[in-house]
């Protein structure tokens, strides 16, 4: 299924001008990840939506927060070095962090890529809209999240949040985008 502009407007609650340039990059990463159906790209559509802030963030804005000052060390995310917690924020649609999720994101990408950079050496490369778009739909497969999706159901959709979330943070804006994105789908 090819996104519109206006569906990715409509999906993600950006303006027309930002919906116009994910677009292209949203089609392309979302069919390389089988995220091609209604219910699939609705719920897809509407996490990244929050995610990124309307698709304007690409990069998680930075305090420090106390739980981004929280980032500094922790062996979960591989922040193992001094300046890790900083160097290796959110990026990407999906918020990214940590500097083993930037090596596991792009060792999954290079499963189904021949080139992709390497964001543990360049973080920044994480905020290119292609990879942006990329790094999103690989955490969304990586998690099994179509799964999820294809039930279609407030429950499922709910655990698709805590999956990308850790939580249910910003649960109203979610399930309001994905009413959005399910009327215009």
């Amino acid at each position: 299924m090819t996104l519109t502009v206006e569906q990715v407007r409509s999906a993600t609650g950006a303006t027309p001008a930002r919906a116009a340039i994910w677009q292209p990059y949203l089609d392309v990463a979302c069919a390389l990840f089988s995220i091609d159906s209604p219910k699939r790209l609705a719920a897809f559509l509407a996490q990244i939506g929050h995610e990124s802030g309307h698709l304007v963030y690409v990069r998680e804005i930075w305090g420090p927060t106390p739980t981004q000052a929280r980032y500094e060390g922790r062996l979960d995310l591989g922040n193992v070095q001094v300046g890790d917690g900083k160097r290796f924020m959110g990026r990407g649609l999906i918020q990214t962090t940590g500097r083993a999720n930037y090596r596991a994101t792009r060792n999954g990408l290079m499963e189904f890529l021949p080139e992709v950079p390497d964001f543990e050496a360049s973080p920044e490369e994480l905020e290119k809209p292609d990879m942006a778009a990329l790094s999103a739909a690989w955490y969304w497969n990586s998690r099994n999240l179509n799964a999820l999706a294809d039930v279609g159901d407030d429950a499922s959709f709910v655990q698709i949040t805590r999956r990308i979330n850790g939580g249910t943070n910003g649960l109203a804006e979610r399930q309001a985008l994905y009413a959005a994105a399910k009327a215009v789908l």
